[in-house]
């Protein structure tokens, strides 16, 4: 290994602990600094588009790897607006995933394969990730990019109807307005999944459901604008979600649990947000007669 680049990607690794934070997994620290990017981004220079303005590109000098290694965007498609993400955007969710080693990871939207490298190395070399990808020439670099990762298997073909088998991690790269049911089938007991869930507008959240028996526990892990997953869009729905979104911060979308099916009529005052096959249960605001502790708060004016 190059001494250079690895003090280069050792620097950007503690830069995304940072910026995501990291507080939970110190493994997704450690992946960031083994992966090296520029592996997965083709040939430079690279069109770079920042998140503060993605709209204003910059292309770099030069074909040098350490372009790549700030907190920035790298477009793969600029016309179809396809991007590598936002490095701290996808630490920061990974940490919320509660990924351990050996786990059994499906990935849909694998793009060119940075961030399945990303999951193999949490799960490492006990574990398995089946990382998806509807675009057959993405797919097709994704799975030449990840020849250091046996690992990790890339499937073309459409991310929701690939039936993984069981699994503990679900993670999402493309923005749907409802999770696939088989999604939900194969969750393992315990099983997470983490996918963006936008509106018509595609902005929305990132929804962490979790495999409680039967049932699903429910919450946001923050706000998100994503490119669309294919077969993953319902017109109507999306508005639906794009209202309910409104005046709503993204991290605090008032959920609290999934459900499957539709909502039966006498719990219609208890949906938050219902699209085909699913609906996510509406969490009842705290008030300081429910939280002796906000009311402790709301006494001394916090």
């Amino acid at each position: 290994m190059d001494d250079h680049s690895a003090t280069i990607r050792h620097w950007y690794a503690e830069d995304m602990r940072l910026r995501a934070p990291v507080r939970r997994n110190m493994n997704i620290v450690d992946a960031y600094a083994a992966v090296p990017r520029e592996r997965f981004m083709g040939p430079g220079p690279w069109t770079i588009r920042p998140d503060t303005r993605p709209d204003d590109t910059f292309v770099t000098p030069d074909a040098e790897p350490h372009w790549l290694y700030h907190d920035v965007l790298v477009a793969i498609d600029l016309e179809r607006k396809l991007n590598n993400g936002m490095p701290s955007f996808w630490a920061h969710n990974l940490d919320h995933l509660d990924l351990r080693r050996g786990e059994r990871v499906l990935q849909v939207g694998a793009g060119t394969g940075y961030y399945s490298a990303i999951l193999a190395e949490i799960v490492g070399r006990d574990g398995r990730v089946i990382a998806v990808e509807h675009d057959p020439d993405l797919a097709a670099r994704a799975a030449a990019n990840l020849e250091a990762w046996p690992q990790a298997q890339v499937v073309a073909g459409d991310g929701r109807a690939h039936d993984p088998g069981p699994v503990d991690a679900i993670v999402v790269f493309a923005g749907s307005t409802h999770p696939a049911p088989l999604w939900l089938d194969r969750l393992a007991e315990g099983g997470r999944l983490m996918m963006p869930l936008t509106g018509a507008n595609w902005w929305g959240f990132i929804l962490r459901a979790q495999r409680r028996g039967e049932s699903f526990t429910a919450r946001s892990v923050g706000g998100v604008g994503i490119f669309p997953c294919v077969g993953g869009r319902d017109d109507a729905a999306g508005e639906r979600l794009q209202k309910a979104l409104q005046n709503v911060q993204p991290r605090y979308v008032p959920i609290r649990a999934l459900h499957r099916g539709e909502p039966a009529a006498e719990a219609s005052e208890t949906v938050w947000y219902a699209g085909p096959g699913f609906w996510l249960e509406h969490a009842a605001a705290e008030t300081p007669a429910s939280n002796p502790l906000l009311a402790t708060r709301a006494e001394r004016g916090i």
